[in-house]
C-alpha cells in the first residue's frame, strides 16, 4: 500500500506462537481474512504500526484451527445515495487506519458528536482518530482523545478491530473507495475535566461525559454503537 493507504499485516499465534500470517485485501475483515486461511480469530491481542520506510500496521490475534468452509459472512459494501456506476468504477482507493477508545471516569463514558464534515453529522462517537504515517497506535490514540477532549487517559488496552467498507463522496469532493480499519481500545480517564475541542473544525462539533444511564438516549454512530451498548450493558448489570 502507500503512503496514504497503510498496509495491514494479520498474525495469527496459537499457544503464543505465530502459525499464520497475511494482508488484509483491500475491505477485507481480519476475521474473513482469517478464516478463508482456516483459522477462528478467538481474541484480538494488540496493534502496533511496524518500523521500516513503508507505513505498517500490525494486528494479532489468538487463533483456533477452523473449517475454511465455515467463513464469516462477506461484508457488504455500502453505495452513498446519488453515485452512478461511473462514480464508483473511478472511486480513489483509500484505507484509513484509526484508534478508537471507550474512555470511562469517575464522571462516565466520553463521547464525541460527529460535526457536518461527516456523513453521519449529529451521531455520538468515541473519541480517537486517524494515525499519522508510522505513528504508534497508542500515541495516536492519546493524541487523538487530547485534541477532541482535552482528557488525559492511562491503563490503555486493545481490545478489537471494526472493518468497514464503502464507497461515498469525502468532504473535498472525490468519491473514494474506502476501507476504515479501527482499532478499539479501553482506557481510563482518572482526572476527568470539563472536556474541551482542541481541533476545532473538524470530524468533532461537540464532547462531553455521559453517565452510564444517560448514554441510550443520545444516537450513536453505527459503526461503534454495538461496542458501546455492550459496554453500558456490562457496566449497568
Amino acid at each position: 500500500m502507500t503512503a496514504a493507504n497503510p498496509a495491514v499485516l494479520v498474525e495469527g499465534l496459537l499457544g503464543g506462537s505465530p502459525v499464520v500470517a497475511l494482508e488484509l485485501a483491500h475491505g477485507e475483515p481480519p476475521a474473513l481474512a482469517l478464516a478463508r486461511a482456516g483459522w477462528r480469530a478467538e481474541r484480538a491481542l494488540s496493534a502496533v504500526s511496524l518500523p521500516g520506510p513503508e507505513w505498517r500496521v500490525l494486528v494479532r490475534y489468538a487463533v483456533a484451527p477452523a473449517d475454511p468452509v465455515d467463513l464469516p459472512a462477506e461484508p457488504t459494501v455500502r453505495r452513498d445515495a446519488g453515485l452512478g456506476e461511473v462514480d464508483v468504477a473511478g472511486a480513489v482507493v483509500r484505507r484509513r487506519v484509526a484508534a478508537y477508545a471507550l474512555v470511562s471516569s469517575a464522571r462516565g463514558l466520553l463521547l464525541t458528536e460527529l460535526s457536518a464534515r461527516t456523513n453521519v453529522a449529529g451521531r455520538w462517537n468515541l473519541p480517537g482518530g486517524g494515525l499519522d504515517p508510522c505513528e504508534q497506535v497508542e500515541d495516536a490514540l492519546r493524541r487523538e482523545v487530547w485534541e477532541e477532549s482535552d482528557q488525559e487517559i492511562e491503563g490503555v488496552a486493545f481490545r478489537e478491530v471494526v472493518s468497514d467498507h464503502w464507497v461515498g463522496r469525502a468532504p473535498h469532493g472525490v468519491v473514494e473507495d474506502y476501507h476504515a480499519v479501527r482499532l478499539i481500545h479501553t482506557a481510563r480517564c482518572p482526572d476527568p475535566t470539563d472536556p474541551v475541542i482542541h481541533d476545532v473544525g473538524g470530524s468533532t462539533s461537540d464532547v462531553r461525559w455521559f453517565g452510564w444511564d444517560e448514554v441510550g438516549q443520545v444516537p450513536l454512530a453505527d459503526s461503534v454503537a454495538p461496542l458501546i451498548r455492550d459496554a453500558v450493558r456490562r457496566h449497568l448489570a
